[in-house]
């Protein structure tokens, strides 16, 4: 019998015939252990085991054991749904603890059938019948992860199916909660599609969190600020702030600046607003009110004063028992109003600015006068360089040069200026005077300078517009030029961004009504940036005057503006996007694409995904295609590896507009990772046959390049020469060159020190940088918003800040080499030179300059220099290698020794040490590490960005750095040094950092 049994299922099979029913049981219990072997022979009984199972006269064991056979039979047989049905049929026996394929495959079916049939349940609210045998497995797999200790994929499983209570359970009984909760978080941004439900588990989350004995007060705001509550956060930040502990009121510092870097300004304003003053009592005199005492180290202390003044009138003093919580108070709000850290950001542009101006001066030499668009692509290259630094000697150097702009570059040229001084909040006003529309009836200057200074002012104040707003809503209702109208409506949108005014909001569309072109774009535009996010009524108003206006330029300006409506809206867009992607008018399409990109921005939702790429290859419009693929970056930011593997296709395709919506998604969501697959994407196309796809490639590898450093990705000096061929280039299209001027200015930004984020620290969407962006790529239509570039910077710093908010200098590791780094070696060789050589600088690799300079280097020095002369020759950092004078010579063989003896020192700096406040590069935030004797402690642990710091000796005096900002009236003299000394010593070792700074306190 057990030799039969080996070679076949015969005999067993033929059991389950027979009348007795342990033969039968016997049978059964003996095929489902050789099932695996035999299933094809047993598969022709299955009629005869299915009858078993379904004879309710069978004994229950039996006629479980006869569903778990067929069960097994139909998965060999890749029926899953059957062998589910049946696995069901099977209860107890059906053992989800079994480590077999069988076992995990189902199990695997089964939370998908039931999360499939809960989604349907919760979202259409209606009656689903779910199977209490399919809900009763998911929960012994549930309870059997949570008694295993797998926490992790119970949670996964709980999220997936809908069950916050099993949810909540794995979380509470892991060993680590705090742990769990954080990855928690993490896994609802980045797996939950639906919003509202989202919103149940953050809800969840912060009820667990508010349940621990000791809650992470960060998390919990975060997740707050997430559902949009902000009166939970100014609860818990008056609780730390009213406390008698030091550390409590720099956790609730720290906390405001995190709710900062998210850049939600009307949500923080709301919390600013929600937090109670200090208690008052009445004295005989008048008092000097407290809490001028701590705005010296805040600028904008008039503004929190504003704030303070009703619960501190003339007859009142502060509660000296609120004497502390008073003086924190008026910290935390000039935080929350971001003028704390726009300040801090301010004064380490300005000291660390290390922009290269000779870059621009051979952009400037090159660039034909009579091609306005270089011209004008110089001025904003120089603004981008320089954006937030607010160094602007090249244009007081270069006047007559500036002067040549007229009518929209004038604008331009004028509005640039709000970029190098975006964040100057207190002197904005007074550096954009000569420029502003000084009232009266002849108003004076140029419209083109005055609408331009009105757009400057809105991106010095850009989210943060408190003190402008009125000024640029008097300039607006005064006038009725509309270049001076487009100047004051993209400048009150910048700086009302998302607060849903509703005065402002009347005020522009009175302008959208006047149905002028010019101004009607930027008052579509501005209306959008007014409301981003409200998903209000307002926008099916906008889209109503889309379809009655005749001027393109308005329902492009309106359909841009209906998409920053419904940002982070997701499913709640649908509708709308459906109205719009189903318009006849391809430029409502358009619209439609962004307001796919900005609803779903970084959710990489499948669906949004998939609609996309329909309409990138199947729309009739060009423009709307294009814009389809280029939305695609939004979608995906928070993927970034994702974007050069679903558009690389794309990028090859037959049509130049797809292929230049390929190359800006990738730059897009791949901004300042320096991702090898996106650059190897974009690299053919720099060199595309069509000039504008050309341009887009340029743009889009300077976004992901922007602070890689040529020793981590050599590719960076590749790409700098390649703009430098393509700017010297004579016979290059104007298309493709204005691209190379871009693409210089971003990929040194900022002085060298911002790079482009999208998303923040805690992995929430930067507002602010999504919709510059998103505005940015208008640029193809309206050159001037190239701008709102500027409001994606964020800068790559570590500023660690005490309890008085003021910046100590103390030592800290970055455990890397520091050539890994390091800026950009600054271009030595002058250009000055006629511009009939120029062209041959860029050709430093052909064989005749290296043979020439060689020849030369020889006849100078030994051999060995001459092999060091040749290497600075071809690596020297944008390749201007001439056909040298001696002089030029000297200066090479100067640069190679250099070189030489740092080779020769490198390999033994494994690591570099840096001076509060200090440039750390995304790229290296993995490798800072605090000194173990250090004088103060972080808060919480973060390798970039504002961290509050404890003190551990607090009664040694403290010795600070940048002690100073710029003000309007040094501009000038100390932006031209500055920026001088960006050129000159930029080279400068780390260890030389801290010397600026002892200038400055000394000058305090």
């Amino acid at each position: 019998m057990a030799a039969a049994m080996v070679s076949s299922a015969g005999g067993l099979l033929a059991m389950l015939n027979e009348p007795q029913p342990t033969l039968k049981h016997h049978a059964l219990s003996h095929l489902n252990n050789l099932v695996d072997r035999f299933w094809p022979e047993i598969s022709t009984s299955v009629p005869i085991i299915e009858s078993l199972y379904e004879d309710e006269e069978f004994d229950l064991h039996q006629r479980q054991l006869a569903a778990l056979l067929v069960s097994k039979v139909f998965y060999y047989l890749g029926e899953l749904n059957d062998s589910l049905s049946y696995a069901l049929g099977a209860g107890s026996l059906f053992d989800v603890s079994e480590d077999t394929d069988y076992v995990h495959t189902l199990l695997a079916k089964a939370i998908d059938e039931y999360a499939l049939l809960r989604s349907k349940a919760v979202e259409s609210s209606e009656m689903v019948d779910i199977d209490p045998r399919l809900e009763a497995i998911v929960e012994r797999m549930l309870g059997k992860c949570i008694t295993d200790g797998k926490y992790q994929q119970a949670m996964g499983i709980a999220l997936e199916c809908r069950r916050l209570d099993k949810l909540e359970e794995a979380i509470t009984k892991s060993d680590n909660v705090e742990g769990t909760l954080t990855y928690c978080i993490g896994v609802s941004h980045s797996f939950v599609n639906r919003r509202e439900y989202r919103h149940e588990v953050l809800s969840l989350l912060v009820e667990v969190y508010q349940k621990l004995p000791s809650p992470d007060y960060l998390s919990i705001c975060q997740c707050l600020m997430f559902l949009d509550e902000p009166q939970g956060v100014a609860t818990i930040l008056e609780k730390l702030l009213r406390s008698e502990s030091k550390d409590d009121a720099l956790l609730a510092l720290q906390i405001a600046f995190d709710l900062v870097e998210n850049e939600h300004q009307a949500f923080l304003l709301s919390v600013r607003d929600r937090l109670p003053a200090p208690k008052t009592r009445p004295v005989e005199a008048a008092q000097a009110v407290e809490t001028t005492a701590t705005s010296n180290e805040n600028p904008s202390g008039d503004v929190q004063m504003a704030d303070e003044t009703p619960a501190q009138t003339i007859v009142h003093e502060t509660d000296p028992v609120d004497a502390t919580y008073a003086e924190r108070l008026t910290k935390i709000k000039g935080i929350l109003s971001g003028e704390t850290s726009i300040q801090l950001t301010l004064q380490f542009l300005y000291s660390h600015n290390k922009s290269d101006l000779l870059i621009l001066k051979t952009i400037k030499q090159s660039v034909e006068m009579r091609n306005s668009v270089c011209h004008s692509a110089t001025i904003y290259a120089n603004a981008i360089m320089h954006a937030g630094t607010t160094v602007d000697t090249f244009l007081r150097e270069n006047l007559d040069w500036l002067s040549r702009a007229t009518n929209w570059a004038k604008f331009s040229a004028t509005a640039g200026l709000g970029v190098i001084h975006r964040g100057h909040l207190q002197q904005g006003r007074s550096l954009m005077a000569p420029y502003l529309p000084q009232g009266g009836a002849g108003g004076g200057g140029s419209p083109y300078s005055e609408g331009g200074a009105l757009y400057a002012l809105g991106l010095i104040h850009a989210n943060h517009g408190e003190g402008i707003k009125q000024f640029l809503r008097d300039s607006l209702r005064s006038t009725n030029v509309e270049v001076i109208q487009h100047g004051a409506c993209l400048g009150l949108g910048l700086s009302a961004l998302g607060t849903a005014d509703e005065e402002i909001y009347d005020d522009v569309k009175s302008v959208l009504y006047t149905d002028s072109a010019v101004a009607g774009e930027a008052a579509g535009i501005s209306m959008g940036l007014l409301l981003v996010g409200t998903a209000t009524e307002k926008a099916s108003e906008m889209l109503a005057y889309a379809h009655e206006t005749q001027h393109e330029k308005i329902i492009r300006g309106l359909a841009l503006g209906i998409a920053l409506t419904v940002y982070g809206r997701e499913e709640g867009a649908d509708t709308l996007i459906e109205q719009m992607t189903r318009d006849q008018d391809p430029i409502i399409r358009y619209g439609g694409m962004y307001a796919l990109a900005l609803a779903y921005c970084g959710t990489a939702n499948n669906k949004a995904i998939r609609q996309l790429l329909h309409f990138a290859v199947s729309d009739v419009s060009d423009d709307v295609r294009r814009t389809a693929v280029l939305a695609l970056g939004f979608v995906l930011y928070s993927d970034p590896e994702q974007t050069p593997r679903i558009v690389s296709l794309l990028s090859e395709s037959y049509n130049p507009h797809v292929r230049y919506g390929a190359a800006l998604a990738v730059g897009i969501s791949c901004a300042g990772t320096g991702l090898s697959e996106a650059i190897s994407l974009l690299e053919p196309l720099t060199s595309d046959v069509v000039d504008f796809v050309r341009q887009g490639a340029l743009i889009a590898m300077a976004m992901v390049m922007v602070q890689i450093s040529e020793a981590s990705d050599s590719r960076v000096g590749t790409f700098r020469r390649q703009l430098e061929k393509i700017i010297l280039d004579k016979h290059e299209d104007t298309m493709s060159k204005m691209g190379a001027i871009l693409a210089s200015g971003i990929l040194d930004a900022g002085g060298r020190n911002v790079t482009i984020r999208l998303l923040s620290k805690t992995k929430h969407d930067k507002v602010t940088a999504v919709i510059g962006l998103a505005v940015f790529s208008q640029f193809w239509y309206w050159y001037p918003l190239i701008y709102f570039i500027s409001l994606a910077f964020s800068p790559t710093a570590f500023i660690g800040l005490n309890y008085d908010l003021k910046v100590p200098k103390f030592e800290f590791m970055s455990h890397a080499k520091p050539s890994l780094f390091e800026y950009p070696k600054p271009t030595t060789v002058p250009t000055s030179n006629t511009a009939a050589k120029l062209p041959t600088a860029v050709l430093s690799t052909s064989v005749k300059a290296k043979a020439r300079a060689k020849k030369e280097a020889e006849q100078k020095a030994n051999a060995e220099k001459a092999s060091g002369a040749e290497k600075s020759v071809s690596e020297s950092g944008s390749g201007k290698g001439k056909e040298s004078s001696d002089k030029e010579g000297d200066s090479m063989q100067v640069d190679s020794t250099a070189t030489v003896e740092k080779k020769a020192v490198e390999p033994e700096a494994a690591f570099e040490i840096l001076v509060n406040p200090a440039r750390v590069v995304p790229a290296q935030e993995k490798y800072i590490k605090l000194l173990e004797d250090s004088r103060y402690v972080p808060v919480k642990l973060a390798p970039s960005g504002f961290v509050l710091l404890k003190d551990l000796r607090e009664h040694e005096p403290e010795v600070l750095s940048l002690t100073d900002a710029p003000t309007s009236t040094a501009s000038p003299a100390t932006g031209a040094a500055a920026a001088t000394q960006g050129t000159t010593a930029s080279a400068m070792a780390v260890d030389d950092e801290p010397q600026p700074p002892q200038a400055f306190e000394y000058a305090s």
